[in-house]
């Protein structure tokens, strides 16, 4: 009974989705930086499951991060915005490690990196 209501998305309509789940991580703010964790380079990894399961791989700039928390729980709030991830689990990750060089161009004209 649960594979009839398991909605069955095709390939294209699953990169559909997480590109739609990548847009409403950018509205996931660094709170130190000031910039989208999307474009920091911050999101490593979005899998998206048949059942609507969403696990965000991602990092932070530094392990002791402060914030992790409150980056964490404005994930959970950006992803609702996204009616077909019904759950959402994010996994911090430390390899490999986050150097600035995964930053968008954007990113780095924003904090004056070149």
């Amino acid at each position: 009974m649960t594979e009839e209501t398991t909605p069955q998305y095709s390939q294209e309509e699953l990169e559909s989705i997480k590109e739609r789940v990548l847009a409403a991580l950018e509205q996931v703010i660094d709170p130190e930086l000031g910039i989208d964790i999307v474009n920091l380079g911050l999101i490593y990894e979005v899998e998206l499951e048949q059942d609507g399961f969403c696990l965000i791989k991602m990092t932070l700039t530094t392990m002791g991060c402060p914030l992790a928390d409150v980056i964490t729980d404005e994930i959970h709030r950006a992803l609702k915005s996204v009616p077909e991830v019904t759950e959402t689990q994010v996994k911090l990750v430390w390899y490999p490690a986050w150097t600035t060089d995964r930053m968008s161009r954007y990113a780095r004209i924003a904090l004056g990196i070149r």
